[in-house]
């Protein structure tokens, strides 16, 4: 049906707490409602969509004839993290989640990490990225010491000044620990995350850097690849799938940036995929608790959303999503991810007024969807494909 199928994941997003929220402290979630029931939301080109449709949010008006399909997506595996998502997307469910570390890692994963880099770390417990480099950010100057820390998520982070610790030699340490974290401990990720400044005005760098676990066979861009179909990859998504299948990617500084690329790259690729993380909603607003600055950041998109739109054509297909929660509400102690239901919005000029996709039983129906329309199929996911015709 589709040339071209532009797919954007507006990371964090969620629209509500799942029925198992409990399960993993999340009841009450609801990352969008509670943003716009605080703060308020002005984004009428998402609400034209169908973003208001999505469940009742009286501050998000619901469009009487929505111009995309829309519906929420439940996360089949288990977990609440940016792989698990993600991952499901492109059709792989987890049976187990990754391993989290709520106490820090143990002696049998940090002491061989230390013996094989050649020096202590500092850290190693579930923290803050932005208040952890306050903590130990000066001692690291100090010492040399890299700053190994983890989250509610399954993440073994290692934060150092470019000054101290090159990007390279930070790069390196990340590989290390990537192949000592497995069996038990393989972790969903390993992120380098450097930083420069001075006490008390650190800021990480744009020069992040995620080390995933391969996905298991055959995912979405398993099966596209081997059709021939071309996928970009925009902001982490080779980072997440470890590069397979993606056979061209940008890195993102932004998400501004990442729309520019966006842009772009719809005067650049005529077909195929083109899969777009946007992340400061997660990584600058959710993480830290900033309500104002994940609104403004929404508010923002939306703005952008407009224009994108008019570069559309019949054949393109744009699906808009996300991949877990992260409630910023300062109700919850916690700065983790939250267990929530995604948003759909599925959108074509070539159909005036969308179809109400439902709830959906996995997010790999967004990923079956797309891989119908190119004539493959992934092992999980309900294509939604006929409905949008």
């Amino acid at each position: 049906m589709f040339n071209r199928v532009i797919w954007i994941v507006l990371d964090s997003m969620g629209v509500g707490a799942m029925p198992d929220a409990a399960a993993y402290g999340d009841v009450g979630s609801d990352t969008v409602g509670n943003i716009a029931r605080m703060r308020g939301l002005n984004v009428p080109n998402l609400c034209q969509l169908g973003f208001g449709n999505l469940k009742p949010i009286p501050e998000l008006p619901k469009a009487d004839a929505p111009e995309a399909s829309y519906g929420r997506c439940t996360l089949a595996s288990p977990g609440k993290d940016t792989t698990t998502g993600h991952w499901e997307m492109a059709g792989v469910w987890l049976d187990q989640a990754f391993p989290v570390y709520h106490h820090g890692f143990p002696p049998e994963i940090i002491e061989p990490f230390e013996k094989q880099i050649g020096r202590k770390t500092l850290g190693n417990k579930p923290a803050s990225g932005t208040e952890i480099l306050k903590e130990l950010g000066e001692e690291h100057l100090r010492t040399g010491k890299p700053i190994v820390y983890t989250s509610g998520d399954s993440v073994f982070q290692i934060a150092a000044h470019e000054s101290v610790i090159p990007v390279p030699e930070l790069y390196r340490m990340c590989e290390i620990a990537r192949k000592l974290l497995d069996g038990k401990h393989r972790v969903g990720r390993v992120i380098a995350r450097p930083f420069e400044g001075i006490a008390g005005h650190f800021t990480r760098t744009s020069r992040r850097h995620d080390y995933a676990v391969d996905p298991p066979k055959p995912m979405l861009m398993d099966v596209l690849a081997e059709k021939k179909i071309p996928v970009l990859g925009i902001g982490k998504i080779h980072d997440i799938y470890n590069g397979r299948g993606v056979d061209d990617y940008a890195t993102t500084k932004s998400n501004t940036d990442g729309m520019e690329k966006l842009t772009a790259a719809l005067q650049q690729r005529p077909n195929g995929l083109i899969f777009c993380n946007l992340v400061d909603f997660d990584m600058l607003y959710g993480h830290r608790k900033d309500l104002e600055g994940f609104a403004r950041s929404f508010e923002e998109f939306d703005a952008q959303l407009a224009p994108y739109l008019k570069l559309l054509n019949a054949r393109d297909l744009l699906i808009i999503t996300a991949d877990h929660g992260c409630d910023p509400d300062p109700r919850w102690e916690t700065t983790d991810h939250s267990r929530e239901y995604v948003p759909i919005l599925a959108y074509t000029p070539a159909k005036k007024t969308g179809a109400d996709l439902g709830t959906r039983a996995t997010l790999a129906d967004m990923g079956q969807t797309i891989a119908q329309n190119f004539s493959v199929t992934i092992p999980h996911g309900k294509s939604f494909l006929s409905e949008l015709a």
